[in-house]
């Protein structure tokens, strides 16, 4: 079901895709990690991007992607633990992840350490008050679904800033055809009549900072100690405090 409903060239797909790439609209030069069920979204700028990797949970099982291409870009991966180094992309998409991850704040921790300084992410998640959180006849039927508030919250939890936020997937789910071949009417109709009611809430965000540590106060100069050590012995300090930031040896890339 999912490789149906998020194929790109699909009408789910496209509807979902749209406003992506309004988001992105060119990432010449980046790299990017997809990880989920990204491929589909990640297919429009692999002539762009320096690098990209498609990386699939490990209960969900891994595929050859792209699968226009020899060479595979897809990595089987347990979300929480990322086998890539620090600060390595500059763009993430997180497509059915969130959802159906049981510590989503661990998968957004992780998205945070691989993500440059300044590095965006963008999460694609059933919407709790659409229709699409309610049907079994997607993957967005299964999981947990978000409101608007509480993926925010997550978000703010986890030190990314929230920059742009949409609805989508407007029509029903059905496999109705004539439902399917109207699928942009609906998404038109839906988006000036219901916007808050998209099935599916797509939200864009930057990596923050880390929250100065509480009580931080000036150092005093150690007495007795020749000039520039008290400075070096702070620098030390900071140095090890960003060493101990969500941090953690990377395992080797696992290849599949």
């Amino acid at each position: 079901m999912p490789s149906t409903i998020y194929r790109s060239d699909g009408c789910c797909g496209g509807l979902i895709g749209t406003p992506i790439r309004k988001m992105w609209p060119d990432l010449t030069g980046q790299s990017l990690l997809g990880v989920g069920y990204a491929g589909p979204f990640m297919r429009p700028y692999l002539d762009q991007v320096e690098r990209a990797i498609c990386a699939m949970p490990a209960p969900q099982g891994a595929v050859h992607w792209p699968r226009e291409r020899h060479a595979s870009a897809c990595a089987l991966v347990e979300d929480a633990a990322l086998p890539f180094p620090d600060v390595f992309f500059d763009r993430i998409m997180l497509v059915h992840v969130l959802d159906h991850s049981s510590d989503p704040e661990a998968v957004l921790r992780e998205a945070w350490r691989v993500l440059a300084p300044g590095g965006r992410l963008i999460a694609v998640v059933p919407n709790r008050r659409g229709l699409w959180a309610h049907s079994e006849l997607s993957p967005f039927g299964y999981g947990r679904p978000y409101s608007g508030g509480q993926l925010k919250e997550l978000f703010k939890n986890c030190q990314f800033n929230i920059l742009d936020d949409k609805e989508a997937l407007f029509m029903p789910p059905t496999k109705a055809r004539f439902i399917l071949r109207a699928a942009r009417t609906w998404e038109g109709i839906g988006r000036r009549i219901w916007p808050a009611f998209g099935g599916v809430l797509i939200v864009e965000a930057e990596k923050g900072r880390l929250p100065e540590p509480a009580g931080k106060r000036q150092e005093e100069p150690v007495q007795g100690a020749a000039p520039g050590v008290h400075s070096r012995r702070r620098r030390d300090r900071a140095e090890a405090g960003q060493k101990g930031s969500w941090s953690k040896p990377a395992p080797a890339l696992c290849r599949c």
